[in-house]
């Protein structure tokens, strides 16, 4: 593939990606992927003979890998609260440069029904599950016993996801923020083995008290403020 060619179908990819976040799965069509990405028509079932099927299966799986790579990057730095902060931080930057408009595009396929796009759910799927895996060994890494490391894994992700759906309906970021706050005590004191049924002694060494809101620096909305509906080709960063 000509690096003109495979350019073309990466920005229809990170357009797919934009737009589900944006929009929903049900109305991110292949008319609008190629006004925002600016690509030829014909370029569609060249790239992707699956076509809008196979367009959002692959955007979900590439954004899941952004934010896989976050929390896995965060995990080779042996810092479980950088692990966490770095997934909240994505999403505060993202909220706040779209004007609340801008969602997970992995929610965005799973919470509606898309029958003609099912592999999209079992890609969604895959992709909380790798999350969920690369927090939990993080947190096994630290002393907590496997089963705990798993729900709270979990619990992060769920939280994280819950409070960017609460920031985009009262078009404010405290959820987020509070949520965060929480979360990161909830993790500091897990790790030090002051909570939880099974955290007994065996809970592996603290990480040190909660400090701050665990919201790390604005990351940016990942794609740009140029980026929007009809914006044509400018679509650069991460999905």
């Amino acid at each position: 593939m000509s690096p003109r060619r495979s350019d073309s179908r990466r920005r229809m990819v990170l357009s797919t990606a934009e737009l589900l976040r944006e929009y929903g799965a049900g109305a991110t069509s292949i008319d609008r992927v190629l006004a925002h990405s600016g690509a030829p028509r014909g370029s569609v079932y060249h790239h992707f003979p699956g076509g809008r099927a196979q367009l959002i299966d692959e955007a979900v799986a590439l954004a899941g890998d952004f934010i896989a790579g976050l929390i896995e990057a965060a995990a080779e730095a042996d810092d479980p609260p950088a692990a966490v902060d770095s997934f909240f931080a994505l999403w505060r930057g993202r909220l706040v440069d779209s004007g609340f408009r801008c969602g997970c595009p992995i929610v965005a396929v799973v919470v509606e029904t898309n029958d003609e796009a099912p592999q999209a759910v079992r890609t969604a799927g895959a992709v909380f599950a790798r999350w969920r895996a690369a927090l939990a060994a993080l947190f096994v890494a630290h002393g907590l016993p496997d089963a705990r490391g798993q729900r709270l894994a979990s619990f992060v992700i769920a939280a994280v996801e819950g409070a960017v759906i609460m920031c985009r309906a009262e078009q404010s970021i405290d959820p987020l923020e509070a949520t965060a706050e929480e979360i990161r005590d909830v993790v500091s004191r897990a790790l030090r083995g002051g909570t939880g049924p099974d955290a007994g002694p065996d809970a592996g060494p603290g990480v040190g008290p909660s400090t701050g809101s665990g919201v790390g620096p604005d990351v940016g909305s990942g794609v740009g403020p140029e980026a929007g509906p009809g914006s044509g080709p400018a679509v650069t960063g991460s999905p």
